[in-house]
């Protein structure tokens, strides 16, 4: 495996880590070699399991859970329009 051990990251380190691996996924994923795909999966698991580590009382949103989608989705078959970050103008299908 290539890259520091995410252990021995600062948090700033592994913040800007985190945000270039996030950046390169989606080209990784549709252009790169099995193994590239391989050594990108194993690299992006260690950093994120890092951050994880270091911060497991994050701040989890609750339009991000299940009971967040299933708000969605009934507001969609109502018609209505969410508020928050995925309602009007968020650009995830807000009117």
């Amino acid at each position: 495996m290539s890259g520091v051990d995410p252990a021995r990251l600062d948090d700033q380190q592994l913040m800007k880590e985190l945000e270039n691996i996030h950046r390169t996924r989606h080209d990784t994923l549709l252009y790169g070699s099995n193994d590239a795909l391989r050594t990108h999966n194993l690299r992006m698991a260690q950093l994120e399991g890092e951050y994880l580590r270091r911060n497991p009382r994050r701040f989890v949103s609750p339009a991000r859970t299940r009971d967040g989608a299933r708000v969605r989705a009934a507001a969609a078959s109502a018609g209505r329009t969410p508020v928050g970050k995925w309602g009007p103008g968020a650009g995830h299908g807000g009117a």
